[in-house]
């Protein structure tokens, strides 16, 4: 997998067209909006949408509120950078991983404190819940690999497989979708089912009560006519 190659002593090239100007002013949000929900600290976590065979992705190190339209920052599928003079977050590899291996146009990875704690203590969330199925199934934890390595990329696809969200172990959360919003809308409904499962787990000499493969398999039918028709 490419890592990011630029020449610190040049400026990268490139003006953002329209789209991806609209493009960044969208991320910003959903940036500051993980923030702001709680769902990451800092600097940590990052966003990144794609424009055509560009990658959008928030900036590493510069917290979302300090970032403005002139920051934007953009590489293509194989890491190069092509607009902004920022340096891409460390985790560019996971979200080039993503592009490259499914349809998604937008991922959201947070440091969610309920996921990263689920991620220390199970292989998989425990289908506490049935939204489990608008992120295609049992949700997996990537096993731990420092972060911005292809290690960790690798090992968060094999979680990825077959789903639009994952855990990954001792740090956080991976969610992609068609836009930021659903992209968004998925790490939210992770982070609310991983402080379920935590909640329920928590009361002394019960335990939660977990939803068969055939209960799943009836709500993900359901779910494929769920939500207004276009």
């Amino acid at each position: 997998m490419a890592e990011l190659r630029r020449d610190p002593r040049h400026d990268t090239a490139g003006t953002p067209g329209t789209e991806e100007a609209l493009a960044w002013a969208d991320l910003l949000a959903t940036a500051r909006r993980t923030a702001a929900d709680g769902l990451v600290v800092g600097t940590s976590g990052n966003v990144s949408v794609r424009v055509g065979d560009t990658v959008l992705v928030t900036p590493s190190g510069v917290p979302y509120d300090r970032l403005t339209a002139d920051d934007i920052t953009g590489v293509r599928l194989d890491g190069r950078q092509v607009l902004g003079t920022l340096v891409p977050t460390s985790e560019l590899p996971m979200h080039l991983a993503v592009y490259r291996t499914t349809d998604a146009r937008a991922v959201v990875h947070t440091h969610a404190v309920h996921a990263t704690a689920v991620s220390t203590l199970v292989t998989e969330l425990p289908s506490v819940h049935y939204m489990v199925c608008a992120l295609g199934g049992s949700v997996r934890v990537a096993p731990y690999a420092t972060y911005g390595t292809r290690e960790l990329a690798d090992n968060m696809l094999r979680a990825l497989d077959g789903r639009t969200g994952c855990l990954l172990q001792n740090h956080g959360t991976l969610t992609y979708g068609a836009t930021l919003d659903q992209a968004y809308d998925r790490t939210a409904q992770l982070e609310w089912m991983c402080r379920l499962w935590l909640t329920a787990s928590s009361v002394p000499g019960l335990t939660p009560t977990l939803l068969t493969p055939e209960q799943l398999s009836a709500v993900a039918e359901r779910l494929g006519g769920y939500g207004q028709r276009p």
